[in-house]
């Protein structure tokens, strides 16, 4: 059976309902958080929504306090879900390097100052943002050149568009794919926290009202609204706060990562379109679709051979020029042999017809041959030297020319005793 993508995959993810939710690898602290704003809520709905029910007798508007509590916590923890629990941005990691930017370059070699072939990889190259170059770099682990304002997160092992940072409170990168629910559930909690606060304050106002009483009297009746008016005050310094910084870093347009790391650099921001088609980009654009289809089958590819070394390299080059030199030179020794078996021939032919009386002809006819014999090595040799040295620089004698050798030798001695013979 075939496995599917997110069974085989490399990032340190969690997925859930085979593929459709994805969660980082810290997705345990998103129960802490389901917890801190559950807890509380439920304490405010039972100790103080509760008894304002019939505070407000017009068309009982003090239900609406229980039930804007209620729907107001659902809509947090569905904003929640949608940040913690989808792909942020994630670049699909290539299972080989980029061929194409790969180039030979020569460089020189140790051994006698010569020029040998090795491979260069850039680490980063340029390309156009705004009409601005913008530098970006080369991921090892992806093997693949990051897209602008990418970067890769060590907790979750991925490559994530548009990064911005990895939040432990929600157990997930955040990116792209899910700045703006990140943006949206962090307001929300804020409102939410204040309008707890508010509503428990109204509370303690009402058991004054009610009771002729002090404000202390007034705390001491519900210690409960005590309680969550001091949680939720702590609570707003963080999720105000952060609220806060990322109106900033909407209206310049940046992310997190960017304004820790370039901020001391001074750097021009690119991507700054102005306030408000910052704001526009963030909230009225569509969500792009993800680029992983974490359910589909995965498609096995054929293993890859490694990528040679500057050795490797250089011992495959000469390897095929000597693989051709090879060939060139068993072509010319089996013409040289179809010559000389011709030659022969016709000698024994000439021999046969004429006698003794062409002893002096037949004579020169075996020089010419042996000449020719004597004269097509050195020609295939000064081939094979000339063709080496302006390559290799090796001068080494390959095992067909030994091979014509010995054929020339075997040609002469059956030459010889037919000369005897005359």
């Amino acid at each position: 059976m075939a496995k599917r993508v997110y069974q085989v995959w490399k990032g340190s993810n969690y997925f859930f309902l085979g593929g459709r939710l994805i969660f980082g690898p810290d997705a345990k602290s998103l129960l802490i958080s389901l917890l801190l704003i559950i807890v509380p809520v439920t304490v405010f709905c039972v100790f103080v929504a509760r008894h304002l029910r019939h505070e407000f007798p017009s068309y009982n508007a003090g239900y609406a306090i229980l039930v804007v509590a209620i729907v107001f916590t659902i809509h947090v923890l569905v904003l929640l879900l949608l940040t913690s629990a989808r792909d942020p941005g994630i670049v699909p990691r290539n299972s080989h390097p980029p061929e194409e930017e790969f180039r030979h370059e020569l460089s020189a070699s140790v051994e006698g100052g010569r020029q040998t072939p090795s491979l260069q990889f850039p680490r980063t190259k340029e390309v156009i943002v705004n009409g601005m170059p913008v530098r970006v770099k080369y991921c090892d682990t992806c093997m693949l050149y990051r897209p602008p304002r990418c970067s890769h997160c060590s907790i979750c092992n991925n490559c994530v568009e548009r990064f911005d940072h990895h939040c432990p409170w929600v157990g997930q990168c955040i990116g792209l794919r899910n700045y703006r629910f990140f943006f949206c559930f962090v307001s929300s909690a804020m409102l939410l926290c204040i309008y707890v606060f508010a509503i428990c304050a109204l509370y303690i106002k009402v058991l004054m009202d009610n009771n002729q009483s002090t404000v202390l009297k007034a705390l001491k009746e519900s210690p409960a609204s005590v309680v969550l008016m001091a949680y939720c005050f702590i609570s707003l310094w963080f999720v105000g706060g952060l609220t806060g910084f990322h109106l900033y870093l909407i209206s310049t347009n940046q992310t997190t990562y960017e304004n820790f790391r370039y901020k001391a650099e001074n750097r021009i921001n690119v991507y700054d379109l102005g306030c408000v088609n910052n704001f526009m980009e963030v909230f009225c654009t569509k969500v792009k679709p993800s680029r992983n289809n974490f359910r589909a089958n995965v498609q096995e590819e054929e293993p890859r051979p490694p990528l040679p070394t500057t050795r490797e390299a250089e011992v495959e080059m000469g390897e095929d020029q000597r693989v051709k030199v090879e060939d060139d030179l068993e072509f010319g020794g089996d013409l040289l042999k179809i010559s000389q078996r011709h030659n022969i021939e016709d000698i024994e032919a000439e021999i046969r017809s004429r006698g003794s009386d062409v002893h002096h002809h037949n004579s020169s006819e075996a020089d010419s041959v042996l000449g020719s014999d004597r004269r097509a090595p050195n020609v295939q040799a000064d081939i094979r030297n000339s063709s080496w040295g302006r390559r290799s620089g090796s001068w080494e004698i390959a095992s067909e020319v030994v091979g014509v050798k010995s054929n020339v030798t075997e040609s002469r001695s059956h030459v010889a005793p037919k000369e005897q013979y005359q």
